[in-house]
């Protein structure tokens, strides 16, 4: 019997990172009044100070491209040495083409692999996890994994549950091979039947029985979410998750250099840092505070943040955990990309 040939791949780790936030930032005092709101309660409830929101005429692939030539020249390689792109992200307004597709055309590599993934919050991490199986597997040499969001174009500003949580912005890493473990087991899965408690899409109502109420009514759609059962599900499960990151990894807590999760709710992060016992010597992100929550932005945005702010953690482990709409999550554990 013929067999297939065997492809050697080898292991991976994250060789850059580079993020883009938009120029405009909002701080809570412009928000507050429309929601009946207080800079007070949105800081005690989250964490958020301010967030950063793109302009009308900024687009996802604007601030996809930005953030991908950062993290290209700190790799010190071109689009042209990506064989693959990932883009992670729900703000993309087409269902086809993709998002990835129109990054590599306009950047110069239009034959490369490219597809978008939707995990909402989790997304980066699914990338990341593809990305890592790809290179040790051999199917690609180095990925491009992009986490992007214009969330704001899908924010209703009168929404008191949601109007001051969600912010725009891209944060992207180059995977490639490494000839020691650089990424660890990817841990992910989700909790579907909960699926509802975080959306994005119109109030449908009717419109299955009444199909003509479809075009003349359908408004654009904006995310909702029920926060107390979102918030529940982040503390518990997630930090279960994560321990689950650590053990698949074999490191323990006090081993880790950061904690990265996703910027949901500073509220959450505490929590789960509490209950996963990391130690105070670990650098726990908190771009929440100043960025909002970017969904599959968020990760790299924080880790880029972190970095700038504690060069000292280039090359130490950290904790990746991502989680949102679906319920999905994913997380791992891997060593920060070495400094530019």
């Amino acid at each position: 019997m013929t067999k297939i040939k065997s492809v050697q791949g080898s292991e991976s780790r994250i060789l850059s990172v580079g993020s883009y936030r938009p120029t405009r930032i909002v701080p809570n005092s412009e928000i507050v009044d429309r929601i009946d709101s207080s800079d007070e309660w949105i800081q005690q409830r989250t964490g958020i100070i301010q967030r950063h929101i793109a302009g009308p005429h900024e687009s996802v692939i604007d601030m996809a491209i930005s953030a991908a030539e950062v993290a290209l020249h700190r790799a010190k390689i071109t689009i042209a040495d990506i064989d693959t792109v990932i883009v992670a992200t729900i703000t993309f307004p087409y269902q086809a083409p993709s998002a990835a597709t129109a990054i590599i055309e306009r950047m110069g590599n239009p034959k490369a692999a490219a597809f978008d993934i939707s995990a909402a919050c989790a997304g980066f991490c699914y990338g990341v996890g593809m990305a890592n199986d790809l290179v040790r597997g051999g199917t690609s040499k180095k990925v491009l994994v992009i986490g992007v969001e214009k969330i704001s174009d899908f924010t209703d500003p009168d929404d008191r549950a949601t109007a001051f949580i969600f912010a725009d912005g891209a944060g992207a890493v180059v995977i490639g091979a490494s000839e020691e473990t650089g990424i660890g087991p990817t841990i992910w899965g989700s909790d579907a039947d909960s699926r509802s408690a975080i959306v994005m899409e119109p109030a449908w109502t009717d419109y299955k029985l009444h199909p003509e109420k479809l075009m003349r009514e359908l408004q654009w759609p904006n995310i909702a979410q029920q926060g107390q059962t979102v918030f529940r599900w982040a503390v518990y499960q997630m930090s279960k998750a994560g321990l689950r990151a650590l053990e698949a990894a074999g490191v323990t807590p006090d081993q880790l250099g950061a904690f990265i999760p996703h910027q949901a709710n500073f509220r959450i992060i505490e929590t789960m840092a509490k209950e996963m016992k990391i130690p105070d010597s670990v650098v726990v992100a908190d771009d929440i505070k100043t960025n909002g929550n970017t969904s599959a932005a968020s990760i790299p945005l924080a880790m880029d943040a972190l970095l700038e702010a504690h060069p000292e953690l280039h090359g130490t482990l950290a904790l990746l955990i991502g989680y949102g709409a679906g319920l999905v999550y994913a997380g791992q554990v891997v060593q920060l990309p070495p400094a530019p």
